[in-house]
This record gives C-alpha cells, sequence and structure tokens, in this order.
C-alpha cells in the first residue's frame, strides 16, 4: 500500500515522501495514529493544501520536544529493587518503570518514548535513550540498585557485584578434608 506520510517516520521516511509500506502497518499503525494518509489524488491534493499547517505544526512541537529534552539530557534517575548477590535482579526495569522514575524527577514522559531493546535485568548504571520526538533524543542514565545508599556508591564509581572467590585449591582441600573425616568414620563400621 501506498501512504503519505504526515510526519517524519524512522527508516521510513519524511513528511510528504510517498512510500510503499506493507498493508498491515499502513492499517494497523499509521492511519489510526494520524501518521500517514492512503495516497490517491484526492489525499495528495488535501495533504499538499495542508502542508504548510503541517510543517508548522511539526516545527512547533519539536521546539517543545527540546525544550523538554534539554531538560532531561545526561540526568541519573535511580530505580531501586530486590536483587541476588552476584546482583540479578528478581524482576526486571521495564519502560513503564523508567517512564515513573523520569516523571516523578518532573518532567512527563511516556513509556513510548523510552528505547529499551531488552528490559534491564541486573544491577547497574544504563545509559538509555529517550525519544522525545521523531527527531529529537536524549540520553538518560538509570542506576538500578538494591538501596539509595547503594545508588550513591554506584554513582561514584564503586563496583558492587564482587563475589568473593575461592579458588579449587582451597576447593580442594575442603572436599579432600571432608571425605578423609567421612572416610574415617565409614571405615569404623
Amino acid at each position: 500500500m501506498h501512504v503519505i506520510l504526515l510526519e517524519r517516520i524512522a527508516k521510513l521516511g519524511q513528511m510528504g515522501d510517498v512510500v510503499r509500506v506493507k498493508d498491515g502497518f499502513a492499517r494497523n499503525f499509521l492511519l489510526p495514529r494520524g501518521k500517514a494518509l492512503r495516497a490517491n489524488e484526492s489525499n495528495k491534493k488535501h495533504f499538499e493544501g495542508q502542508r504548510a499547517q503541517l510543517e508548522a505544526r511539526n516545527l512547533e512541537l519539536k521546539k517543545e520536544a527540546q525544550a523538554v529534552a534539554d531538560k532531561v539530557d545526561g540526568k541519573t534517575f535511580v530505580i531501586i529493587r530486590q536483587a541476588g548477590e552476584t546482583g540479578q535482579l528478581y524482576g526486571s526495569v521495564s519502560t513503564r518503570d523508567i517512564a515513573e522514575a523520569i516523571t516523578a524527577g518532573g518532567v512527563s514522559v511516556n513509556r513510548n518514548q523510552v528505547v529499551l531493546s531488552t528490559p534491564i535485568k541486573n544491577l547497574g548504571l544504563h545509559t538509555l535513550p529517550v525519544q522525545m520526538h521523531a527527531e529529537v533524543e536524549a540520553k538518560i542514565v538509570v542506576n538500578v540498585a538494591r538501596s539509595a545508599d547503594e545508588a550513591e556508591r554506584q554513582a561514584k564509581g564503586e563496583e558492587l557485584n564482587t563475589i568473593e572467590e575461592t579458588s579449587l585449591d582451597d576447593l580442594g582441600l575442603e572436599v579432600g578434608a571432608a571425605l578423609a573425616d567421612a572416610g574415617g568414620s565409614l571405615g569404623d563400621r
């Protein structure tokens, strides 16, 4: 299906471009959300008549998004979660959790604007993009920690997920001593 884009769509085209997309993508996403029109003669004429208004609205939305992005860009947001000794979370941190943390920080962000390829499943500092507008992106840092004190230590660069390691030699001696004790008691029977 050929459509006329009413706004810039990543990996597809700019406003006003006539592009070919799969029918389902057009019917289920582009057309219902007002991001495109079917490419027929009447819609082409309608778009050309509305083009100046659409470009002005897009420019205004871009300016607003840039102002919000400037407030958020580079900030760190702390999310407290329970985790095991290795730093593996018992749950995960999703886009909804991140959007709520940003909103609690004073800037209203929709969870659809947070770009997260996979859920965060371990403690640490995670840098993520937030797509404020099709042409405006901000980078934030999400600090996932067990407590506020731990989040502060992580922010300073301290590694918190270290586990005491024992060498195989130490384990061998402990296992050998345990077997010797068990063997001695078994031989008495």
